[in-house]
């Protein structure tokens, strides 16, 4: 999920690092691992591709769905997008009921979870719970409030099971949500934990860390008291604010680096490499779906400059 809210109002591309101050807490980690600044990734390294843009947005969330049609979410007006394919116009098709809009994902039912109330509270998320999800029926463009009283929903995911994970980047509480409505606001602990991916089996939630201890960690679901950090970043990239993250085909984690304006892909633990550059304030990633539009295998990057790229390095096919 991200740099500072306050940072992209102000002006677009500076991250408040200065923010992870606000939080306390020590992180258990299995065998961190530290990194220093990274190669390009062999076969990458082209020049990221422009395919869509809302104007006037700071894009916070999005999504793909089967028929390659993405969904992004504006962080500043609330409002949900929908683009066709690539090159397509954003179409506005809902708007969040309190604060603004946050992380998207899908739901074992086949809706889109949206991730809402990502204001000022966001900075006593653990305290005062603004965090709330709604979920939008893609077919009526209707939403529905489903569950309040999380931290934040800045990263996002849902295990196959219908459970759903959700973070906050300037807490420390990871919420998670059943199916039927109940919600657990602090089922792990992990400082600044952002953007949130499940592995394909489901044994880990991956998180990028934003602003304590920048890196990637991985939480094992079924002991969500022990997370693990497969990134520690060092230097230069101490101050790089990884955001909203994915995972390809290998299940390789696939990291915005906010500040730096680059694409990570994370190869091993301690390990990355550079997919894209030139790309300030990127919010989050993600793999495309289906045969048509933003199509499986190719990967695409939104920002707070309210522009979707593809990045031609990251292809996985």
């Amino acid at each position: 999920m991200r740099i500072s809210h306050w940072g992209r109002f102000i002006g677009g591309g500076v991250r408040a690092v200065a923010a992870g101050a606000l939080l306390a807490g020590a992180v258990s980690v299995v065998a961190p691992q530290t990194a220093s600044a990274a190669p390009v990734c062999p076969g990458a390294g082209q020049a990221p591709v422009l395919v869509g843009r809302v104007p006037g947005a700071a894009l916070e969330g999005v999504a793909v769905d089967g028929g390659g049609r993405l969904y992004t979410t504006d962080l500043l007006s609330g409002r949900v997008f929908r683009l066709d394919a690539p090159g397509a116009p954003a179409v506005p098709v809902a708007t969040v009921p309190d604060g603004g809009a946050g992380a998207l994902a899908w739901a074992s039912d086949g809706s889109l979870l949206v991730g809402y109330g990502a204001d000022a509270r966001v900075f006593l998320g653990d305290i005062l719970r603004p965090g709330a999800i709604a979920k939008l029926n893609t077919a009526t463009n209707v939403l529905t409030p489903f569950v309040s009283g999380l931290s934040a929903a800045n990263g996002l995911d849902v295990a196959a099971d219908g459970t759903a994970y959700a973070t906050n980047d300037f807490g420390t509480q990871i919420g998670r949500v059943f199916p039927d409505g109940r919600v657990e606001p602090h089922w792990a602990t992990l400082p600044s934990a952002n953007g949130a991916v499940l592995g394909a089996d489901d044994r880990y939630l991956y998180v990028s860390r934003t602003f304590v201890n920048p890196g990637v960690s991985r939480i094992p679901l079924a002991n969500p008291g022990a997370p693990e950090s497969i990134l520690d970043l060092s230097g230069l990239d101490n101050f790089a604010a990884p955001d909203g993250l994915a995972l390809d085909s290998q299940g390789r984690p696939v990291v915005p680096a906010d500040v730096r304006g680059e694409i990570w892909r994370l190869d091993s633990p301690g390990q990355y490499c550079v997919l894209a550059s030139g790309l300030p304030t990127s919010s989050m990633v993600v793999y495309g779906q289906g045969s048509g539009g933003f199509s499986a295998g190719r990967l695409f990057r939104i920002g707070f400059d309210g522009a979707i790229y593809e990045i031609p390095g990251g292809f996985d096919g």
